[in-house]
C-alpha cells in the first residue's frame, strides 16, 4: 500500500504542479482576453454565479493594470515620438522652404546679368547687346564710308592742285616769257628813240 500511495502522491503532485503550471503560463503569459477566457472556462459554478479563485482574479487585475500602464506608457511615447517627428517635419518644411527660396534667388541670377548694377534677363541682355554691336558695326561702316568719300575727295582735290599748281607754273612761265618779250620791246623801242 504505501507503494501505491507514494505512486498516488507521485502523480497528483505532478498533475497539480503541470496544473499549476498551465495556470501560471496563461495567467501570465496569455493576452488579457485569452486570461478572461481561461477564468471564465476554469471557474467553477454556483447555481447562476461563477465562482473564482481569488488569487487568479488578482492576478488578472494585476495583469490587467500592468497591461494599461503598458499601453499609456506606449500611448505615451508614440505621442513623444509623433511630437518629435512633427517638430522634424516642421524643421525640415523650413529648411526645404529656405532650400526653395535660394533656389529661385540662383535661378534668378543665373538667368540674368547684371551691367552696372542693374540686372537684366538674359534675352533682354542678349537683344540689347546684339542692337548695340550692330549699332556699332554699323556706325564703323558710315565712319569707314564717309573715310573712302573723304580720301577720294582729298586725292582728287590733291590731284586738282597739282594740276592747278602745273597750270600755274605754265602760265607764270608764260607770262615770265610774254613780260620779257615785252620788256624786251620796250627796251628795244626804248633803244630806237635814243638813237633817233
Amino acid at each position: 500500500m504505501s507503494k501505491i500511495a507514494i505512486t498516488v502522491m507521485t502523480v497528483l503532485f505532478i498533475t497539480t504542479n503541470i496544473f499549476s503550471q498551465v495556470t501560471k503560463k496563461f495567467i501570465d503569459t496569455g493576452s488579457v482576453k485569452s486570461q478572461f477566457e481561461y477564468l471564465s472556462d476554469e471557474s467553477n459554478s454556483y447555481q447562476d454565479y461563477k465562482v473564482i479563485k481569488a488569487t487568479w482574479l488578482l492576478k488578472l487585475k494585476s495583469n490587467v493594470i500592468d497591461s494599461i500602464s503598458a499601453s499609456k506608457k506606449m500611448v505615451s511615447d508614440n505621442s513623444n515620438l509623433l511630437n518629435s517627428q512633427k517638430q522634424l517635419i516642421d524643421s525640415l518644411q523650413t529648411k526645404l522652404t529656405e532650400s526653395e527660396t535660394l533656389i529661385s534667388k540662383v535661378t534668378a541670377e543665373k538667368d540674368s546679368i547684371s551691367l552696372f548694377g542693374i540686372q537684366f534677363e538674359k534675352p533682354v541682355f542678349k537683344t540689347m547687346f546684339f542692337i548695340i554691336v550692330l549699332g556699332l558695326i554699323g556706325v564703323l561702316l558710315f565712319f569707314i564710308t564717309k573715310f573712302k568719300q573723304s580720301n577720294i575727295i582729298t586725292v582728287q582735290s590733291k590731284l586738282a592742285l597739282k594740276e592747278a599748281e602745273e597750270e600755274f607754273e605754265i602760265y607764270r612761265e608764260k607770262a615770265l616769257q610774254r613780260e620779257q618779250k615785252a620788256m624786251r620791246r620796250l627796251q628795244d623801242e626804248l633803244n630806237k628813240q635814243k638813237k633817233e
